[in-house]
């Protein structure tokens, strides 16, 4: 007698989706202000640049043309980008190009509040995620209900419907759109999530690379910063496609082994890396950059309030987030932009404001303060989860 054949299930495939919110502190801005919609808005400015709310209940915006200072852009919106503007380029010379772009003053606390919303809203649709930053995710759907079925013709139909909720979820939860890239791997993910945006959904197989991924630049590839991309152009490789065309052997003896290695199978989207649900932080962080220089005897009250603030900050997070910390440091950037850090290692872990102000002041005795200061940071490191204390 014949023996029966079992049916044949195909193949689980590997999802991994990267979210990126689109032009989040900007779009979070413009739930505030909905007349600036359309608008050119740059997010970046001082408290000094506040709307002004008048007596017919419209409001006086600032603009760039009027803006002097150092300060650079934080994020711009799509209409802005449009002019020429983007992160990172200094509000003078973004004043020159869109001098009646808007410019907004930047509220970490608001975006730090829909960054908790929207990975929320996430996580009720799809758990598995890895924590990027405030405004992205990866997200492994691989074993998410219906995430290996077909719909009608769409062989990929199961995870396109489940990132389509993931979105929409978003987007009630929020009022913000996001852009997602779904692909086998991580690196390829972060790539897909940009190509379509904003409000994108973009689905790549390792077929789509030749067609989708290798006309790319090679600094679309997350891991290959300005240096490494300098090296590459000098060698006649400029997009994917060229990197991928290199030999391993002939990368390695350019890039060294490790690098080499990885730059020969990121061209060829090869990423096995896994999507890590929890890390342990090591350190948290406050810092501020002034707009004027501010000098250590003159400006000492201002000093002062400002450097207890960040404490207190710093002191909120911890106990947010259940950490102590044993390491307290700070960080100075003076008027040349030379940074300096100091720190020292206190007895018992602490989240106290009043212990880490101590500790960060006793710190900021052993700089000389003669130079105007630039930014300032107060740091807790060597971090611990809290242990409850006892209560009398």
């Amino acid at each position: 007698m014949a023996a029966m054949s079992r049916p044949s299930h195909p193949p689980v495939r590997r999802w991994i989706a990267h979210l990126d919110m689109d032009a989040f502190y900007a779009s979070v801005e413009l739930l505030r202000y909905p007349e600036l919609v359309g608008q050119p808005v740059v997010i970046g400015g001082g408290r000094r640049h506040q709307p002004e709310l008048l007596a017919d209940g419209t409001r006086r915006f600032a603009r760039l043309a009027n803006y002097t200072g150092r300060g650079v852009i934080t994020t711009a919106t799509y209409a802005a980008r449009d002019l020429g503007v983007h992160s990172g380029m200094g509000l003078m010379k973004a004043a020159l190009r869109a001098p009646q772009a808007v410019l907004l003053p930047v509220d970490f606390e608001q975006y730090r509040l829909y960054s908790r919303r929207f990975k929320a809203a996430v996580a009720e649709v799809a758990p598995v995620i890895e924590d990027r930053g405030i405004d992205e995710i990866y997200i492994d759907l691989t074993a998410q209900p219906g995430a290996q079925d077909s719909v009608a013709h769409d062989p990929h139909g199961g995870v396109r419907a489940i990132a389509l909720d993931i979105k929409n979820n978003v987007r009630r939860a929020t009022g913000l759109s996001c852009s997602i890239g779904i692909t086998p791997n991580k690196l390829l993910s972060k790539i897909a999530s940009e190509l379509d945006k904003p409000d994108g959904l973009t689905l790549l197989t390792h077929e789509d690379l030749a067609e989708r991924i290798w006309p790319l630049p090679v600094r679309r590839i997350n891991g290959i910063g300005p240096k490494a991309g300098a090296r590459l152009a000098a060698l006649g490789i400029e997009t994917i496609a060229q990197l991928a065309a290199c030999e391993r052997g002939w990368l390695v003896q350019h890039f060294g082994r490790s690098y080499g290695a990885w730059l020969h199978d990121a061209s060829h989207g090869v990423d096995e890396r896994p999507v890590a649900t929890h890390s342990e932080p090591v350190s948290m962080s406050r810092e501020t950059t002034f707009e004027r220089d501010l000098h250590a005897k003159r400006d000492r009250t201002e000093l002062s309030a400002v450097f207890t603030q960040l404490a207190e900050q710093v002191a909120r997070d911890l106990q947010r987030k259940g950490y102590e910390g044993r390491t307290i440091g700070i960080k100075l950037r003076f008027d040349d932009f030379k940074t300096v850090t100091r720190d020292m290692t206190i007895e018992q872990p602490t989240a106290e404001a009043t212990t880490i102000r101590l500790a960060a002041g006793l710190c900021l005795k052993r700089v000389d303060l003669s130079k105007r200061i630039r930014l300032l940071g107060v740091r807790v490191s060597a971090l611990r989860r809290a242990t409850p204390h006892a209560t009398g």
